[in-house]
């Protein structure tokens, strides 16, 4: 608790002079974030650290493996469909980005059993949302032994999941039908603090390093991806969204 103290206290010293005028404007006119940003509660994964964003830009949604419930799911298990809701009806912003993350606890467990003698029921029901994310990677990645590459497939495989289960959401359909909303699947790499971003043409996971990458895929239409080999020098995403009804995924970058 010390170190929250101080780190007010430095705050209030040395960084608010900078964002003073920023923080009036907020106050006076309200928030006006460009972009939802959902990702997971772990301390080492910080939205506005990785983006260099400001006050007022993100709105920001962390929850226990960056999980996005479909909208029939209600009650206390999705407290994330609020958030989600309001972002895009009353905030009305631009760009929803669902970033997941390497060494991920929350896909450790649900490679494991989260239900089986658990002493944390409510950690166990919400891992059950992403149930899913576990079947795939039990029918299409079988080859995969090593832990690690089960983890990162199992955090890409969420993200798409995730995105998936956004298309649930009647206020996100109509803004994808009118064009005034993108969806952007992100994997965030711990150890070389690397943002990879999900590409519909390439089908893979590619590192952020320029604008083209994000031109490149932006209002692309998006077909199930496939199970591309991955290239040497991207983190592989081996598996594929699983359409819903006859819902066409678009606007994933």
């Amino acid at each position: 608790m010390q170190r929250l103290i101080e780190g007010v206290h430095r705050f209030r010293k040395e960084e608010f002079g900078r964002y003073s005028a920023l923080f009036r404007k907020l106050s006076k006119e309200g928030q006006e974030p460009h972009t939802l940003f959902i990702t997971c509660s772990d301390s080492r994964v910080l939205a506005e650290l990785v983006t260099q964003s400001k006050p007022g830009d993100l709105f920001v949604v962390k929850n226990v493996g960056n999980i996005v419930p479909p909208s029939t799911v209600v009650g206390s298990t999705n407290s994330t469909a609020a958030a989600i809701e309001f972002a895009v009806e009353v905030l009305r912003v631009n760009d929803i980005v669902v970033c997941g993350h390497s060494q991920c606890g929350a896909m450790t467990a649900l490679l494991g059993d989260p239900a089986k003698n658990s002493p944390m029921p409510h950690l166990a029901n919400w891992l059950k949302l992403a149930w899913p994310v576990r079947e795939t990677l039990e029918r299409d990645y079988s080859r995969l032994k090593c832990p690690e590459e089960l983890d990162t497939a199992a955090g890409q495989e969420n993200v798409l999941f995730a995105i998936e289960n956004l298309h649930t959401y009647p206020c996100v359909q109509a803004r994808l039908a009118d064009g005034t909303l993108r969806l952007h699947g992100w994997f965030f790499k711990i150890a070389t603090a690397e943002l990879f971003a999900y590409d519909p043409e390439t089908r893979q996971f590619h590192t952020i390093i320029s604008e083209s990458t994000s031109e490149r895929s932006r209002g692309v239409p998006q077909e199930p991806p496939s199970r591309d080999l991955p290239s040497q020098d991207d983190i592989p995403v081996l598996g594929r969204c699983r359409p819903t009804g006859d819902r066409e995924p678009v606007g994933i970058e």
